[in-house]
């Protein structure tokens, strides 16, 4: 009877360990304004692209080229991380970020816009890769999930006023001004960021791959995030212009309640993921997105809006973090910059097809047929996510 006593005594001890170090609080906040800043736009940049004379189908390649931008940077990303250090790859990232939207005042063409978010696509790929693997290199081991529930919270509260800040400011101020404001918050990012002392990590082996783009590890919970993810290219890019078309108003309240009811989520979803596993996190998280999707699609009136919203931030927040913690806990230590780049690359994958796909649809059947097929999405990373557990019934994590 003694052994498994101190057995449960060495666990406990183990989860002891400190999470609120100096550096994870300012990978936190470095995270929270480079995050507020990313935000500030997204509901922005269609506002723009329809003042610069674009269309539905024109605003979703310019969402689409974006991501794709950032998908195709993050295996490099994460090659770098690991041969040219964390601070590097991180700083270089938050740089061109910066530089990239201070200069969206200026686009007065659509073409000049789609260069901007090619190059901001860039910076965005470097820096959410290598926060994300600062942010693991952080955290103890044995405290993965709930650790990464909190650095994610920082871009949750970014969330909850980035949205409505930048779509209350866009009335009061000129584009350029407010994208003046989006790259002084990156700014603000690059300057706390500078001061993190980086944890040293041993180089990896040297790869016998020619091309070495991805963490095989990591590959099914990415894949599962791809088809969650569509699901925000169609909020992001066009549930503003799908509520302004129904004269449903409050479309700055979904965001902020959405994002609220996302941190409340990340509170005890990663604790939940480090006791029970992703098998407790997935299905409620997937359910809750589904009906959120079909509550968007059926959409009479802003009541029905806000729920969905709250709804959403349930099934999100419980996801996300989960989904991340698996690939990363799936891989090994000198492989992190390459899990968290296979991550984000199908995060980034989910959202550009996502907009891209939608701009399509939106435009033959109408903006409600975009939630309809977000539903039919996540409903088929379900399908997937049992297939993948049917086949490995001893997978934990």
């Amino acid at each position: 009877m003694s052994a498994p006593l101190a057995k449960d005594t060495s666990s406990i001890n183990k989860t002891t360990e400190k999470i609120w170090t100096r550096d994870f609080t300012l990978i936190c906040f470095s995270n929270f304004f480079i995050f507020l800043g990313f935000q500030m736009t997204l509901p922005t940049i269609p506002l723009f692209v329809e003042k610069l004379g674009g269309n539905d189908q024109l605003i979703g390649i310019v969402v689409g080229i974006f991501t794709f931008s950032a998908l195709l940077i993050r295996p490099y990303a994460g090659h770098a991380l690991e041969s040219k250090g964390r601070r590097f790859v991180y700083l270089i990232g938050l740089g061109i970020f910066v530089i990239s939207v201070g200069s969206y005042g200026f686009a007065a063409s659509l073409l000049f816009l789609f260069v901007l978010r090619i190059i901001q696509g860039v910076g965005w790929g470097f820096s959410t890769t290598a926060s994300g693997t600062i942010a693991t290199d952080l955290i103890p081991p044995e405290r993965r999930g709930e650790g990464m529930g909190y650095y994610g919270l920082f871009g949750n509260l970014a969330l909850a006023f980035g949205p409505t800040l930048g779509l209350a400011l866009a009335g009061y101020i000129s584009f350029p001004q407010l994208f003046g404001i989006c790259a002084a918050l990156g700014l603000i990012a690059l300057l706390l960021a500078s001061t993190i002392r980086f944890k040293k990590v041993d180089p990896a082996p040297v790869s016998s791959k020619k091309w070495d783009l991805y963490e095989k590890s990591a590959l099914p919970p990415s894949i599962l995030l791809f088809f969650i993810t569509a699901t925000f290219g169609g909020i992001a890019s066009f549930l503003p212009l799908y509520t302004a078309q129904k004269g449903i108003d409050g479309i700055q309240w979904y965001f902020l309640l959405y994002a609220i009811s996302l941190m409340l989520t990340r509170t005890f979803a990663g604790k939940l993921y480090d006791v029970k596993g992703h098998r407790a996190v997935f299905a409620p998280g997937a359910i809750s997105i589904i009906i959120a999707m079909l509550l968007l699609a059926w959409l009479p009136n802003s009541l029905i809006l806000y729920i969905a919203a709250i709804i959403y931030g349930l099934g999100f927040g419980s996801l996300q973090p989960a989904l991340q913690a698996w690939s990363v806990q799936s891989s090994p230590p000198h492989r992190r910059g390459m899990a968290n780049a296979t991550f984000y690359s199908f995060f980034d994958l989910g959202i550009g097809i996502g907009a891209i796909a939608f701009g399509q649809i939106a435009h033959m059947f109408g903006y409600y047929s975009i939630y309809l097929t977000s539903a039919i999405s996540v409903f088929v990373s379900v399908i997937l996510y049992y297939t993948l557990i049917g086949k490995n019934k001893k997978a934990s994590i």
